[in-house]
Protein backbone atom coordinates (compact mmCIF):
# COMPACT_ATOMS: atom_id res chain seq x y z
CA UNK A 1 0.00 0.00 0.00
CA UNK A 2 2.97 2.68 1.10
CA UNK A 3 4.52 1.52 -2.23
CA UNK A 4 1.06 1.84 -4.58
CA UNK A 5 0.65 5.53 -2.27
CA UNK A 6 4.09 6.56 -3.74
CA UNK A 7 3.57 5.77 -7.03
CA UNK A 8 0.08 7.65 -7.54
CA UNK A 9 1.84 10.82 -5.94
CA UNK A 10 4.47 10.87 -8.37
CA UNK A 11 2.36 10.44 -10.87
CA UNK A 12 0.49 13.24 -9.45
CA UNK A 13 3.43 15.14 -8.93
CA UNK A 14 4.50 14.70 -12.85
CA UNK A 15 1.37 15.70 -14.05
CA UNK A 16 1.44 18.87 -11.94
CA UNK A 17 4.50 19.68 -13.27
CA UNK A 18 3.34 19.13 -16.22
CA UNK A 19 0.54 21.57 -16.08
CA UNK A 20 2.99 24.07 -14.42
CA UNK A 21 4.85 23.85 -17.65
CA UNK A 22 2.30 23.77 -19.96
CA UNK A 23 0.66 27.14 -18.26
CA UNK A 24 4.15 28.76 -17.50
CA UNK A 25 4.21 30.88 -20.97
CA UNK A 26 0.42 31.90 -20.15
CA UNK A 27 1.73 33.38 -16.98
CA UNK A 28 4.44 34.83 -18.32
CA UNK A 29 2.47 36.60 -20.96
CA UNK A 30 -0.31 38.02 -18.47
CA UNK A 31 2.48 39.22 -16.05
CA UNK A 32 3.70 41.06 -19.43
CA UNK A 33 0.68 42.38 -20.02
CA UNK A 34 -0.09 43.55 -16.60
CA UNK A 35 3.06 45.45 -16.40
CA UNK A 36 2.35 47.02 -19.97
CA UNK A 37 -0.88 48.17 -18.71
CA UNK A 38 0.93 50.00 -15.70
CA UNK A 39 3.10 51.04 -17.37
CA UNK A 40 0.76 52.42 -20.11
CA UNK A 41 -1.65 53.60 -16.94
CA UNK A 42 1.55 55.75 -15.65
CA UNK A 43 2.41 57.25 -19.19
CA UNK A 44 -0.97 58.77 -18.99
CA UNK A 45 -1.32 59.80 -15.88
CA UNK A 46 2.30 61.73 -16.24
CA UNK A 47 0.69 63.20 -19.59
CA UNK A 48 -1.82 64.92 -18.22
CA UNK A 49 0.33 66.79 -15.50
CA UNK A 50 0.89 70.32 -15.55
CA UNK A 51 3.72 70.63 -17.87
CA UNK A 52 5.82 72.18 -14.83
CA UNK A 53 5.31 68.95 -12.82
CA UNK A 54 6.64 66.90 -15.98
CA UNK A 55 9.12 68.65 -16.52
CA UNK A 56 10.51 68.12 -13.21
CA UNK A 57 9.84 64.84 -13.58
CA UNK A 58 12.10 63.94 -17.07
CA UNK A 59 14.84 66.32 -15.40
CA UNK A 60 15.87 63.85 -12.72
CA UNK A 61 19.57 62.78 -13.36
CA UNK A 62 20.97 59.73 -12.59
CA UNK A 63 24.04 59.43 -10.29
CA UNK A 64 26.13 56.05 -10.73
CA UNK A 65 27.34 55.65 -6.69
CA UNK A 66 30.85 55.49 -5.51
CA UNK A 67 33.72 56.56 -2.84
CA UNK A 68 34.78 60.21 -2.75
CA UNK A 69 36.44 62.63 -0.11
CA UNK A 70 33.78 64.45 1.53
CA UNK A 71 35.14 68.33 2.70
CA UNK A 72 38.19 68.51 0.79
CA UNK A 73 39.31 72.15 0.71
CA UNK A 74 41.97 74.12 1.87
CA UNK A 75 40.26 75.20 5.09
CA UNK A 76 37.95 72.48 5.13
CA UNK A 77 41.25 69.53 5.95
CA UNK A 78 40.07 68.59 9.44
CA UNK A 79 36.56 67.72 8.39
CA UNK A 80 37.58 65.41 5.39
CA UNK A 81 36.25 61.84 5.46
CA UNK A 82 35.89 58.62 3.45
CA UNK A 83 32.39 58.69 2.39
CA UNK A 84 30.88 55.45 -0.28
CA UNK A 85 27.56 56.13 -1.49
CA UNK A 86 25.03 54.16 -3.49
CA UNK A 87 23.31 54.67 -7.02
CA UNK A 88 20.71 57.93 -6.69
CA UNK A 89 19.07 60.39 -8.35
CA UNK A 90 19.19 64.10 -8.44
CA UNK A 91 17.38 67.17 -10.12
CA UNK A 92 19.26 68.84 -13.23
CA UNK A 93 18.21 72.16 -11.57
CA UNK A 94 16.70 73.67 -8.50
CA UNK A 95 13.22 73.39 -8.08
CA UNK A 96 12.07 76.40 -10.62
CA UNK A 97 8.47 78.86 -9.15
CA UNK A 98 6.45 77.81 -12.19
CA UNK A 99 7.24 73.51 -10.98
CA UNK A 100 6.32 75.06 -6.87
CA UNK A 101 3.43 76.54 -8.07
CA UNK A 102 2.24 73.98 -10.51
CA UNK A 103 2.06 71.41 -7.09
CA UNK A 104 0.81 74.02 -4.18
CA UNK A 105 -0.98 76.56 -5.66
CA UNK A 106 0.95 79.59 -5.01
CA UNK A 107 4.69 81.23 -5.31
CA UNK A 108 6.00 82.51 -2.21
CA UNK A 109 9.18 83.78 -3.98
CA UNK A 110 10.31 87.48 -4.17
CA UNK A 111 12.16 87.33 -6.93
CA UNK A 112 9.30 87.11 -9.33
CA UNK A 113 8.68 88.05 -12.89
CA UNK A 114 10.00 84.77 -14.81
CA UNK A 115 8.82 81.79 -13.13
CA UNK A 116 11.74 79.57 -14.07
CA UNK A 117 13.76 80.97 -11.40
CA UNK A 118 14.28 78.85 -8.84
CA UNK A 119 11.89 79.23 -5.73
CA UNK A 120 13.13 80.58 -2.70
CA UNK A 121 11.64 82.10 0.36
CA UNK A 122 10.86 78.43 1.56
CA UNK A 123 11.44 76.54 4.59
CA UNK A 124 12.46 73.17 4.81
CA UNK A 125 9.34 72.35 6.22
CA UNK A 126 7.76 74.13 2.97
CA UNK A 127 10.16 72.15 1.02
CA UNK A 128 8.86 69.03 3.10
CA UNK A 129 5.32 69.79 2.31
CA UNK A 130 6.13 70.61 -1.10
CA UNK A 131 7.60 66.83 -1.40
CA UNK A 132 5.00 65.19 0.12
CA UNK A 133 2.11 66.24 -1.80
CA UNK A 134 4.13 66.40 -4.87
CA UNK A 135 4.25 62.58 -4.37
CA UNK A 136 1.15 62.04 -4.21
CA UNK A 137 0.54 63.92 -7.61
CA UNK A 138 3.05 61.57 -8.99
CA UNK A 139 3.24 58.30 -6.63
CA UNK A 140 6.99 58.61 -7.00
CA UNK A 141 9.46 58.62 -4.40
CA UNK A 142 10.56 62.16 -3.82
CA UNK A 143 12.88 63.68 -1.24
CA UNK A 144 15.73 66.00 -0.53
CA UNK A 145 19.44 64.70 -1.27
CA UNK A 146 21.28 63.56 2.09
CA UNK A 147 24.06 66.20 2.27
CA UNK A 148 26.60 63.37 0.87
CA UNK A 149 24.63 63.30 -1.77
CA UNK A 150 24.55 67.00 -2.80
CA UNK A 151 28.60 66.98 -2.45
CA UNK A 152 29.32 63.85 -4.22
CA UNK A 153 26.60 65.08 -7.55
CA UNK A 154 28.08 68.91 -7.08
CA UNK A 155 31.37 67.57 -7.72
CA UNK A 156 30.87 65.46 -10.72
CA UNK A 157 30.15 61.43 -9.22
CA UNK A 158 32.29 59.17 -10.43
CA UNK A 159 33.22 61.80 -13.33
CA UNK A 160 34.47 64.75 -11.09
CA UNK A 161 37.56 67.22 -12.72
CA UNK A 162 37.87 68.10 -8.96
CA UNK A 163 36.51 71.39 -9.49
CA UNK A 164 36.31 73.82 -6.42
CA UNK A 165 33.43 74.76 -7.53
CA UNK A 166 30.19 72.55 -9.32
CA UNK A 167 31.47 72.56 -12.81
CA UNK A 168 34.48 74.67 -13.31
CA UNK A 169 36.92 76.32 -11.32
CA UNK A 170 35.88 79.89 -12.84
CA UNK A 171 33.10 80.43 -10.96
CA UNK A 172 31.35 83.20 -13.53
CA UNK A 173 30.73 80.41 -15.84
CA UNK A 174 28.82 78.23 -13.65
CA UNK A 175 27.26 80.21 -11.33
CA UNK A 176 25.07 83.53 -10.11
CA UNK A 177 26.92 85.33 -7.05
CA UNK A 178 27.29 88.57 -5.29
CA UNK A 179 29.75 89.62 -8.65
CA UNK A 180 27.55 88.98 -11.15
CA UNK A 181 24.59 89.31 -9.46
CA UNK A 182 24.44 91.24 -6.11
CA UNK A 183 26.81 93.40 -6.95
CA UNK A 184 24.88 94.57 -10.42
CA UNK A 185 22.98 96.52 -7.94
CA UNK A 186 18.90 96.63 -8.12
CA UNK A 187 18.45 97.93 -11.05
CA UNK A 188 20.24 95.36 -12.88
CA UNK A 189 18.52 92.58 -14.64
CA UNK A 190 21.04 89.79 -13.21
CA UNK A 191 20.35 91.08 -9.48
CA UNK A 192 18.69 88.47 -7.40
CA UNK A 193 17.97 84.82 -8.56
CA UNK A 194 18.82 84.28 -12.10
CA UNK A 195 16.34 81.52 -14.14
CA UNK A 196 17.75 77.82 -13.80
CA UNK A 197 20.02 76.29 -16.22
CA UNK A 198 21.56 79.44 -17.61
CA UNK A 199 25.06 78.60 -16.49
CA UNK A 200 27.43 75.74 -17.44
CA UNK A 201 26.32 72.18 -16.05
CA UNK A 202 28.60 70.15 -14.02
CA UNK A 203 30.37 66.77 -15.34
CA UNK A 204 26.73 65.51 -14.63
CA UNK A 205 25.08 67.46 -16.57
CA UNK A 206 23.66 69.50 -13.46
CA UNK A 207 23.30 73.11 -13.27
CA UNK A 208 23.13 75.77 -10.88
CA UNK A 209 24.87 73.41 -7.72
CA UNK A 210 26.68 76.87 -7.04
CA UNK A 211 25.18 79.96 -7.06
CA UNK A 212 21.47 80.81 -7.48
CA UNK A 213 19.91 80.01 -4.18
CA UNK A 214 21.12 78.12 -1.31
CA UNK A 215 19.65 74.43 -1.54
CA UNK A 216 18.12 72.36 1.86
CA UNK A 217 19.52 69.18 2.28
CA UNK A 218 17.62 66.56 4.32
CA UNK A 219 20.46 66.18 7.09
CA UNK A 220 20.24 67.28 10.34
CA UNK A 221 23.14 69.99 11.65
CA UNK A 222 26.28 68.22 13.66
CA UNK A 223 29.71 68.95 13.10
CA UNK A 224 31.01 65.75 15.03
CA UNK A 225 28.34 63.54 13.12
CA UNK A 226 30.27 65.11 9.95
CA UNK A 227 33.68 64.52 11.23
CA UNK A 228 33.07 61.22 12.18
CA UNK A 229 29.93 59.91 9.98
CA UNK A 230 29.10 56.58 9.17
CA UNK A 231 31.59 55.85 5.81
CA UNK A 232 28.32 53.85 3.60
CA UNK A 233 25.61 56.13 2.96
CA UNK A 234 25.51 58.54 5.45
CA UNK A 235 22.26 60.53 6.58
CA UNK A 236 22.57 62.80 9.12
CA UNK A 237 22.24 62.66 13.29
CA UNK A 238 19.46 60.27 14.01
CA UNK A 239 18.83 62.52 17.36
CA UNK A 240 16.93 66.04 16.34
CA UNK A 241 19.41 69.02 16.30
CA UNK A 242 18.90 72.64 16.09
CA UNK A 243 19.55 73.40 12.19
CA UNK A 244 19.23 71.73 9.11
CA UNK A 245 22.25 71.87 6.41
CA UNK A 246 21.83 73.74 3.05
CA UNK A 247 24.56 73.79 0.56
CA UNK A 248 25.99 75.37 -2.44
CA UNK A 249 25.90 79.14 -2.23
CA UNK A 250 23.62 81.97 -3.68
CA UNK A 251 23.78 85.09 -5.95
CA UNK A 252 23.60 86.67 -2.55
CA UNK A 253 27.11 85.07 -1.34
CA UNK A 254 30.82 84.86 -1.62
CA UNK A 255 33.03 82.43 -4.32
CA UNK A 256 34.07 80.91 -1.05
CA UNK A 257 30.13 80.13 -0.39
CA UNK A 258 29.90 78.17 -3.74
CA UNK A 259 32.56 75.55 -3.49
CA UNK A 260 31.11 72.34 -3.38
CA UNK A 261 32.70 71.89 0.00
CA UNK A 262 31.22 74.50 1.68
CA UNK A 263 28.16 73.77 4.33
CA UNK A 264 26.01 76.13 6.28
CA UNK A 265 22.74 75.51 8.59
CA UNK A 266 19.47 77.29 9.51
CA UNK A 267 17.03 76.39 11.97
CA UNK A 268 14.24 74.25 9.88
CA UNK A 269 11.45 76.91 9.89
CA UNK A 270 13.33 79.70 8.17
CA UNK A 271 13.01 81.03 4.94
CA UNK A 272 14.96 83.38 2.72
CA UNK A 273 15.47 85.19 -0.33
CA UNK A 274 18.34 83.02 -0.93
CA UNK A 275 17.95 79.45 -0.28
CA UNK A 276 15.73 76.79 -2.23
CA UNK A 277 15.75 73.19 -2.50
CA UNK A 278 15.97 70.21 -5.14
CA UNK A 279 14.91 66.95 -5.29
CA UNK A 280 16.70 63.46 -4.98
CA UNK A 281 15.37 59.95 -5.41
CA UNK A 282 16.23 56.38 -4.86
CA UNK A 283 15.71 54.55 -7.77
Amino acid sequence: DEAYTNIVEGVERNINAMHDRRNQPKVKQKAAEEEQRLRKEKVAKVAALPTPIQDLLRDMIYVQGGTFQMGVEESWKSNAHTVTLDDFKIGKYPVTQAQYQAVMGGNPSYFKGNDKRPVEWVSWHDAQDFIQKLNEITDENFRLSTEAEWEFAARGGTKSKSYKYAGNDALDKVAWYYRNSREKGKDHPNYGTNPVGTKAPNELNIHDMSGNVWEWCEDWYDENYYKNSPENNPKGPISEQKYRVFRGGSWYGSDYNCRVSTRYRAYPGNASVNVGFRLAQTP
